[in-house]
């Protein structure tokens, strides 16, 4: 649709659009996340697709850091939890915002969040929402959202058969389907 793909009519409002989809349903989703991006790479799309997948960023972050050596050992050492909350320190909702981010956005560019799941707890989706609505203000945003959105919170890995974590509240983001 070319206002979706412009950004307009939502009131002002930042598109961001979640693509909710059941958990049981991650290898599914993948597969359907990659075949996109290959139609969007070979022209098949009347959009650029970009994706940012959130696991791969957060572990270039930990590259570019050179911290990635170390994760296993000090999860091994010191625990999960302990890990979490070490990382969070260094691999904070603004610093991935910050590697999500490119220059210059081009007319029919849709950006592609995926790997939300992957990513939970360390990172939370609407932690990362309000960190990056700023960057994509003139382009939509899909972020790939294991669980159920309400238009008001976000329930991750919420599906048929599981009820799922709450997530947090976000008000700006709409149901793309």
């Amino acid at each position: 649709d070319p206002d979706f793909l412009a950004n307009r009519g939502l009131g002002n409002e930042v598109g961001i659009y979640l693509f909710c989809y059941d958990p049981a349903l991650e290898l599914e989703a993948r597969d359907l996340f990659a075949h996109l991006v290959r139609e969007s790479e070979m022209g098949q799309l009347p959009c650029r697709l970009i994706e940012r997948n959130l696991y791969d960023l957060i572990w270039s972050i930990c590259e570019e850091r050179r911290i990635d050596g170390a994760v296993a050992r000090m999860e091994q050492r010191r625990g999960t939890q302990a890990l979490i909350d070490q990382l969070r320190k260094t691999v904070s909702a603004e610093a991935v915002a910050s590697a999500m981010a490119y220059e210059p956005h081009e007319p029919g560019d849709v950006v592609l969040v995926t790997g939300v799941g992957e990513t939970y707890p360390l990172l939370r989706a609407h932690v990362l929402l309000d960190n990056i609505q700023h960057l994509f203000a003139d382009v939509p945003l899909v972020v790939a959202y294991p669980g159920r959105y309400d238009g008001q919170s976000l329930c991750l890995f919420a599906g048929a058969a599981q009820r799922g974590l709450e997530d947090g509240n976000y008000y700006r983001a709409f149901n793309l389907v």
